[in-house]
């Protein structure tokens, strides 16, 4: 019996300090929120907008925002897969949740099993945006222009397995025209040459399009979503769908996420707070405005957004292999 004592001891004793962390939990040490991608981007604004909303339902607690960009989104995700889980380290990744177990080589977790899925932020519709001086004014004038300057059109992205490219690949394999992928080091400098003329053509995030459709910086042509969006700068832009591009609703999906075996009883308190922030007026402006679409579905629950996860996984990745495209 004394054996059993001893030996069941340690089991107790870490079950009671796992207990009194999560009950003091967040207390007075800082959370960091990790962005795979360069600040700036529409990844970063979502997360640094989520951070401002997560402070007050977790008692005020300071919540930082690191950049860890890199290998298609997998750098930073590593870093969260890696960290204690204490809660205290979270991950907000977007699609590439969903491409990444295709589009990376050797890719050092699995993202089925390495996280914990807090839940769901928001779905952000693409733009299909170009230069300013593109002689096009509306799609059907662009499908001409591409049909006539076949083999000279560039078309930018972010990196590799960004939301950028990802679409870009979708619309040439959906429009049949073959156009040079310009990768860049984020979305802040490939939108720095669209605007400058140096590419042609770009299909990003309306978080980070919107602002510059506005001050006609760039042309808009269409928009990925199902259906028109009500943001004034984008209202007037037809879907993909109304243009005659069949099955073409892209929707770039946010996610919150901590290492696997972060407490229960941390996880539901960070759901509880995930909840309360997509519900925060000045947070709902302020995505609503960019063209973001916050989460009211089941999707917020961990469960519902890991099963969505998975559904994503299996979308993409035959597209991804067909596309033969990789990160090392």
């Amino acid at each position: 019996m004394k054996k059993l004592v001893k030996s069941l001891l340690p089991l107790a004793l870490a079950a009671v300090a796992v207990g009194a962390a999560a009950q003091e939990f967040p207390g007075s040490k800082p959370i960091t929120i990790y962005v795979p991608f360069a600040a700036g981007g529409p990844t970063d604004k979502v997360a640094r907008d989520l951070a401002e909303a997560l402070r007050k339902p977790l008692g005020g607690a300071t919540i930082l925002v690191d950049n860890a960009a890199g290998a298609g989104g997998s750098i930073g995700a590593n870093k969260v897969a890696k960290a204690p889980a204490d809660g205290y380290t979270l991950l907000v990744h977007h699609i590439g949740m969903a491409t990444m177990p295709t589009l990376v080589r050797n890719i050092p977790f699995k993202v089925e099993s390495d996280f914990e899925y807090v839940g769901m932020i928001n779905d952000v519709p693409m733009t299909l945006i170009g230069k300013p001086t593109l002689p096009a004014n509306n799609y059907k004038e662009l499908m001409a222009w591409l049909q006539a300057n076949k083999g000279k059109i560039n078309l930018g992205n972010a990196g590799v397995g960004s939301a950028s490219h990802l679409c870009g690949m979708l619309f040439q394999h959906a429009v049949g025209v073959d156009m040079t992928a310009v990768p860049y080091k984020g979305t802040g400098p490939a939108m720095t040459d669209l605007m400058g003329g140096q590419i042609d053509l770009m299909c990003d995030q309306t978080t980070n399009t919107t602002s510059v459709i506005e001050g006609k910086k760039v042309k808009a042509f269409a928009v990925t979503s199902p259906k028109r969006l009500t943001v004034p700068a984008l209202k007037d832009l037809p879907t993909m769908q109304e243009v005659g591009v069949k099955d073409f609703n892209v929707s770039i999906f946010h996610g919150l996420y901590a290492p696997k075996g972060t407490p229960a009883p941390v996880l539901k308190k960070l759901n509880d707070a995930l909840k309360a922030a997509l519900k925060d007026p000045e947070f709902v402006k302020r995505e609503e405005g960019l063209g973001a679409i916050v989460v009211n579905d089941r999707r917020v629950e961990p469960a519902e957004h890991k099963k969505f996860v998975l559904s994503e996984i299996n979308k993409w990745s035959p597209l991804i292999k067909a596309a033969n495209v990789y990160v090392d």
